[in-house]
């Protein structure tokens, strides 16, 4: 539930990136509370809750392709019949761009620093995180 009230924090946040985790859990959550709403015959209710949720279901969507390392406009795709939603559903199950993004830090490691390769041979992608502390006051000259 703590993925789901985070999503929805970040309603219109469309900067960033967001873990699978908290992509999947939002989606799963909001999909139950539909499905609820639907058999207990809400109409309304359901449409009003679709409503209020539609632009966090997009901020999410968009975080979670710019996790992947991708433009949030791929959503577009999904424009395509069966096609478009099958890449989307790809692309959203891929694990986290390692490291740095243009996007910003990966959200899955603690410091959101990466130092190391990407595993794919290219250098390019490496950070390099330089650590500077002040000096001891006996060792500073005067």
């Amino acid at each position: 539930m703590e993925w789901y009230l985070k999503a929805l924090k970040s309603y219109a946040v469309f900067e960033g990136r967001s873990r699978r985790k908290e992509y999947w859990m939002f989606t799963l959550i909001n999909m139950i509370i539909s499905l609820v709403l639907a058999l207990l015959s809400f109409g309304t209710l359901e449409s009003l809750y679709a409503l209020a949720v539609f632009i966090p279901s997009l901020s999410v969507s968009v975080r979670r392709l710019h996790d992947t390392n991708r433009s949030g406009w791929w959503l577009l795709i999904g424009l395509v019949p069966f096609i478009g939603a099958l890449v989307l559903i790809y692309f959203f199950i891929q694990d986290s761009h390692p490291g740095l993004n243009q996007y910003g830090p990966n959200p899955k490691e603690e410091s959101g620093y990466y130092s190391g390769s990407s595993g794919e041979g290219d250098s390019d992608d490496d950070v390099e995180v330089v650590v500077l502390e002040p000096l001891p006051d006996s060792d500073r000259k005067e």
